[in-house]
């Protein structure tokens, strides 16, 4: 007996997810469905509510429901300081640190050749007026030690030494072809701590 469209539909939906297979999927879609429906409704609902309120905050380009998220807004954050991540959860393991008290650019993303994301696809000219808006004295960068993150680093030292804005790099505490969201806090903050310049 063939398995109904919609269940066909959501494992497929599910399979979206870092670190789902075809088996994951297929195991979590009936388990949804047999054991725990008001969970499955709860999910979708989360999925549909995150999806019309989140936007990109006009500052620092993370998730807010707002133009300008909280962090930005805060006068109790070093303007002076700019640190660029890839990713919100980057910025939020930088944040368990309770090392860095600046402000923050998220690219959302990496300069990674073999997936056809270059800079243009990063859209940089929001960090460049952000980091030469005459307040920005340091942009750190803290992108990932894996071969994308070296090369979107590189790329942004760069951009940013040519119009002469202090560009330092988080210093190598955090392993070699690691990424932020796996990386404890105690070593993160000590490679903010240890942070080199790059000019």
């Amino acid at each position: 007996m063939p398995t109904p469209s919609s269940l066909e539909s959501l494992i497929e939906a599910l399979r979206c997810l870092p670190g789902i297979g075809p088996k994951s999927a297929q195991r979590t879609a009936y388990y949804l469905m047999q054991h725990d429906r008001p969970g499955a409704r709860h999910l979708a609902d989360s999925l549909l509510r995150a999806l019309s309120a989140l936007r990109h905050c006009k500052r620092c380009n993370t998730f807010t429901e707002v133009d300008i998220c909280e962090r930005c807004l805060s006068n109790k954050r070093d303007a002076r300081l700019l640190c660029v991540v890839e990713t919100p959860i980057d910025m939020n393991m930088m944040e368990q640190t309770h090392a860095y008290t600046g402000l923050y650019y998220v690219l959302v993303g990496r300069v990674s050749p073999l997936d056809g994301i270059g800079p243009r696809e990063l859209q940089l000219d929001q960090l460049l007026a952000r980091a030469s808006d005459g307040v920005v004295q340091e942009v750190i960068l803290a992108t990932n030690f894996t071969n994308e993150g070296e090369v979107t680093a590189h790329y942004l030292a760069e951009m940013l030494k040519s119009r002469d804005i202090r560009v330092s790099r988080i210093a190598r505490g955090v392993p070699v072809g690691g990424e932020l969201e796996y990386v404890d806090a105690g070593t993160l903050a000590q490679a903010v701590r240890e942070r080199r310049s790059l000019t």
